[in-house]
């Protein structure tokens, strides 16, 4: 038969058919989904010379779901080139992508593998130059540059000021390298220092600095209109023009700018990017002036007011500091910083570069570089010109032959021929001390300097303008806050962030109007600070962790140096606020906490869980070099509960033993050929752990395929655990249908027991009388929930046809639990009995969920098995669930010696500090069962009998040699004693612990080989019978309580 996976003609690859995960529509007329494909490539024909189902490297397996640079294709699986050939007909290869998670069928909310919903065609996208490099310079030179520059320079000095200024690049230049590493480590996509930083460090530092930064960016738009707005009405008063008073006219025009300048955001990224270069030319021709006013001869109105052209006293007159009116170094280093910032302007608008990359690094680095110099520059200018302190009286020369001895703070002036002594008594008004429009005096044409100071402003404010939306909506898209959502949507060929622009626009307004900025000022400063100092953590952390997938284009950082930055911004927002610092971290820990607690559903490959991998291997090969010890025993349980959730009492039990603080195993054997099971394995790995993860139960799911129950049992008990980190007790099921099960069954089952014990398990075996598996009842409500769905669904198709009245299938059905319990199948009806059954199955799977009301929980501790008997309650009684419940401990004792057999048990639980309620002496246990007790054992193992005592030799031969497995009649008599044990045991569990909440009751071991396997189910079961929930308990014989420190 014809294989139609390959193609008829000559020698072609395999074609793969493929369902879209698009919905099944297809782009194009080959039948590829939306974005994914498997194209027939004719160049691995040419590579191989033969055909084959592999493929040759390429960049399109590698892509995320929905690339906006190209196609992704899926490349064959594993399982497809291994068993291909081994199938008839056509290939069908199944879509690898997960497009199922949203509810309402839109993508995964997740900005790594979100399809584009809005068409990218003909998006503008910047360049380094236009994109990051103008952006960065715009941002940085602040208002600073023309008015408190020289007074900086002026308290402390050229000397202290070139540390101020260095200082300040070394914060931004190696959180700019950090930034370098981070952008080239991968594709980056919109949402700047957000961005980074959650692709980084995860989902909670990124949340919780992102939106901050966000707000920081917002209220930063209102700071330099502000700034803009003082610089106006300065003018306005200087010529008499105030329209109402000064704090109005600054919020009138400050409203009015913030306005223009989201029409100009708005507008688009274009337009926007057209208005900053319009203002770059305006600052450069500013900055130029005050180089070129500085060799123009000064007129002596200049030099009343300080200033002199260059001169080398008065240079060295202004290197040592200062510093007055109680300033400091750092006082005035706190004024500065913020002028440093704003290098983060470039990768805020990610999203729409050409080659974020590429980009970032060299138009960051640059803009600090030629930033850094520029205002290094223009102070030395200022301070190699400008005299601290000037009257500005043209009258105070000095006359020629005077004789005048200069010295003191203005000997440069008095060389010069200027009498600015009278500073020292009275203070001045100019000088670069005093006066913050000295820039003016200094340059060439005044009027420049005004307009380089609204370009500063404005030039900011549009940045920050842009910045705010862009990271808000990255945040909001990634659903981090789900109330935010709403801000997430773009418009337009940039999908710009309209709603975003309004939000921020609005927060600005209200700043302007209402807020005092000097005191948010230093907030803001220390929210670009943290970001900064985050970013800086995030390289470091990446490199710490030493993942194989950090591997940064950029190489020149250095994992040391990032940390020394972090903590460098760190300690820098203390010196510019100390309170304002405080508040910062408070508001990011709160943040922080939230996401946390929230569990966002996303996962980036952050290196937070890197370094906790790496973490937990470190911890669990430092335990295999320290050897195991009484006192630090605790529960490791191997729990075979099936699928998770199909047993969910056991599971709930051994929740409770091992909670945060053990090793818990639930385990799943698939029986059958491993052809087929491995499928049903590799499904429910992630299904099974997701489930545990979001009932909060601390487990991990394992699953194993293999011929028999027995063997995948086995193996698990062999295979489990890693060094220290291994089970310690094997947790299972009593097999209440043992009477009506296979022989090969029950045989698979006790030797499970049997394996237990050889490897040396402690074991625990839990009996409920309604038994644990409800995986029947489970079915159903998948069943019914499927149907209910598909009803839905019908309802939409029919009131999207008729689009009036109701349907007969209008009236919904609600699922609830208890309504899935009383019908346990869908398609066939059950009885009143069954229904019954199923609500006390469902009841009593749930038992230990629920808090368990005051009473005891009694402890049959019959024979010494190192002492997991008696501990595995008490750390019961520690849980919440379990802390009414008081323990009673029955041990057997001998007739005559019943006080002192209680009072030894009694010393001996209060040197295990165990508390306990009451101890009680069973002396009569080695009574015979009564006749009744007697009857329903001997009903009990009757069909397992082989009675060959009535039978001759020749045939009891015969029986013993095709039924090995019955019970016989020499196995009865030699193990008679142990057999009335048992009965025994139950009818004193009846009389003393029918009330009990729990029961906890010593294992019988079955000596391998010697006793048959029904012979101990009956054991068993005999012995657990109608009684309160009941654990069969043996240890491994090694102690688990010692009384020693």
């Amino acid at each position: 038969m014809e294989n139609d996976a390959y193609d008829r003609i000559g020698d072609e690859p395999p074609i793969y058919e493929e369902t879209s995960f698009s919905g099944g529509t297809t782009s194009n007329g080959n039948g590829y989904g939306n974005g994914e494909h498997r194209a027939a490539r004719p160049s691995v024909v040419s590579a191989f010379g033969h055909d084959t189902l592999d493929r040759v490297p390429n960049i399109d397996f590698y892509r995320n779901a929905g690339s906006v640079s190209g196609h992704r294709a899926v490349r064959p699986s594993l399982q497809e080139l291994h068993d291909v050939f081994q199938k008839k007909g056509r290939i069908s290869v199944t879509n690898t992508m997960e497009d199922g998670e949203g509810s309402d069928g839109t993508p995964s909310d997740d900005v790594e593998s979100v399809i584009p919903l809005d068409n990218k065609g003909g998006a503008v996208r910047f360049g380094w130059i236009k994109g990051v490099l103008v952006r960065c310079m715009l941002n940085i030179w602040g208002v600073m540059l023309f008015i408190r520059l020289s007074w900086v320079f002026g308290q402390a000095g050229w000397g202290l000021g070139i540390v101020v200024i260095a200082l300040s690049c070394v914060v931004t230049t190696v959180t700019g390298l950090s930034m370098s590493a981070i952008c080239t480590n991968g594709v980056v996509r919109g949402g700047g220092a957000y961005y980074l930083i959650s692709r980084s460090l995860g989902p909670e530092f990124g949340g919780s600095i992102g939106l901050i930064f966000a707000f920081a960016n917002a209220v930063a738009v209102a700071m330099y209109v502000v700034g803009f707005a003082e610089t106006v009405v300065d003018l306005l008063k200087e010529n008499d023009a105030i329209m109402i008073d000064e704090l109005n006219d600054i919020r009138i025009i400050g409203c009015i700018s913030v306005v223009l300048l989201l029409g100009i955001s708005v507008a688009g990224m274009e337009w926007e990017a057209k208005a900053q270069v319009g203002l770059l030319i305006i600052l450069l021709i500013a900055i130029a002036n005050v180089f070129v006013g500085t060799v123009i001869p000064a007129s002596t109105d200049k030099k009343s007011k300080g200033f002199f052209n260059y001169d080398v006293k008065v240079f060295m007159e202004n290197f040592p500091p200062d510093f007055r009116d109680g300033e400091t170094f750092f006082s005035v280093f706190a004024i500065f910083f913020p002028a440093a910032t704003g290098i983060l302007a470039g990768a805020n608008i990610s999203g729409d570069l050409k080659d974020p990359q590429a980009a970032l690094p060299k138009g960051t680095l640059l803009a600090i570089l030629i930033t850094g110099v520029t205002y290094l520059g223009v102070a030395l200018c200022v301070s190699a010109t400008v005299v601290r302190d000037a009257t500005g009286n043209i009258n105070n020369t000095i006359a020629a032959g005077m004789g005048m001895l200069c010295n003191g703070t203005n000997a440069a002036a008095c060389e010069q021929g200027w009498d600015f002594s009278s500073c020292d008594v009275n203070g001045c008004k100019f000088g670069s001390m005093n006066n913050f429009q000295v820039m003016t005096m200094v340059s060439g044409f005044g009027p420049l300097i005004t307009a380089g100071t609204f370009s500063a402003t404005l030039s900011s404010a549009l940045a920050s303008l842009v910045s705010a939306p862009k990271v808000f909506q990255a945040l909001c898209k990634d659903n981090i806050y789900a109330a935010l959502k709403f801000f997430a949507k773009g418009h337009g060929k940039n999908n710009e962030p309209i709603r975003g622009y309004v939000l921020t626009f609005i927060i600005a307004v209200a700043f302007i109007i209402i807020g005092d900025l000097n005191v948010i000022a230093p907030i803001i400063s220390n929210f670009f600070l943290a970001s900064y100092a985050l970013i800086n953590f995030s390289c470091f952390h990446a490199s710490y962790a030493k993942s194989p997938g950090w591997r940064p284009a950029y190489r020149y950082y250095n994992m040391w140096l990032s940390l020394f930055g972090a903590v460098l911004c760190c300690g820098v927002m203390f010196v510019i606020n100390w309170w304002a610092a405080l508040l910062t971290y408070a508001i990011e820990i709160f943040l922080y906490i939230y996401v946390t607690v929230k569990k966002p559903n996303v996962n980036w490959g952050s290196s937070t869980q890197a370094v906790t991998f790496v973490s937990a291997v470190n911890n669990a090969l430092s335990l295999t070099g320290v050897e195991d010890h009484i006192k630090n025993f605790r529960p490791q349980c191997i729990v075979l509960t099936g699928a998770p959730k199909n047993r969910p009492a056991l599971l709930d039990l051994a929740h409770c033993f091992t909670k945060n603080y053990g090793l818990c195993l639930t385990c799943e054997v698939f029986v059958g050929p491993r052809t087929e099971t491995l499928t049903d394995v590799n499904a429910g790995m992630e299904k099974n752990q997701m489930w545990l993860n979001k009932k909060k139960r601390k487990a991990f799911y394992a699953a194993v395929a293999c011929d028999s129950f027995r063997q995948g049992t086995e193996n698990l008990l062999q295979a489990s655990g890693l060094g220290r980190l291994k089970p310690n007790i094997l947790m299972m099921g009593f097999k209440k249908d043992w009477r009506t099960a296979d022989t090969a069954d029950v045989q698979s089952y006790v030797g499970v027991l049997h394996d237990a014990f050889d490897f040396e398990y402690g074991t625990v075996v839990l009996r409920m009388n309604q038994g644990l598996d409800i995986s029947h009842i489970i079915k159903a409500q998948e069943e019914m929930e499927r149907e209910a769905q598909e009803q839905k669904d019908l309802e939409k198709e029919e009131l999207a046809e008729e689009n009036k009245g109701k349907s007969i299938f209008r009236k919904s059905r609600k699922l609830s639990t208890q309504g899935l319990t009383s019908r346990a199948s869908v398609k066939t009806p059950q009885s009143p009995q069954a229904v019954v059954v199923n609500e006390r199955l469902v009841s009593t799977s749930t038992q230990f969920q629920r808090k368990q009301g005051k009473g005891t929980i009694d402890v049959w501790w019959m024979f010494d098995d190192g002492g997991l008997t008696l501990l595995l309650p008490y750390i019961l009684t520690t849980r919440k669930k379990f802390k009414d419940c008081k323990m009673r401990i029955f041990i057997a004792g001998q007739q005559g010696r019943t006080e002192q057999d209680k009072h030894e048990m009694k010393s001996l639980l209060e040197k295990f500090r165990i508390k306990y309620a009451d101890i009680h002496v069973i002396d009569d246990i080695t009574q015979n069962p009564n006749t009744s007790s007697w009857k329903m054992f001997e009903d009990m193992i009757e069909p397992f009998r082989l009675h060959e005592g009535s039978k001759s030799t020749t045939l009891a031969e015969a029986l013993r040699k095709d039924n090995p497995w019955k019970i016989s009649d020499a196995e009865l008599d030699t193990f008679e004693e142990k057999t009335n044990l048992q009965v025994r045991l139950n009818e004193l569990l009846q009389e003393n612990s029918r009330a009990a909440n729990l029961i906890i009751v010593s294992m019988p071991i079955a000596r391998l080989g010697s006793v048959s396997d029904h012979l101990y189910m009956a054991w068993l079961d005999i012995l657990t019978k109608n009684l309160p929930p009941t654990i069969l308990i043996r240890g491994n014989h090694k102690s688990v309580l010692t009384f020693y420190s």
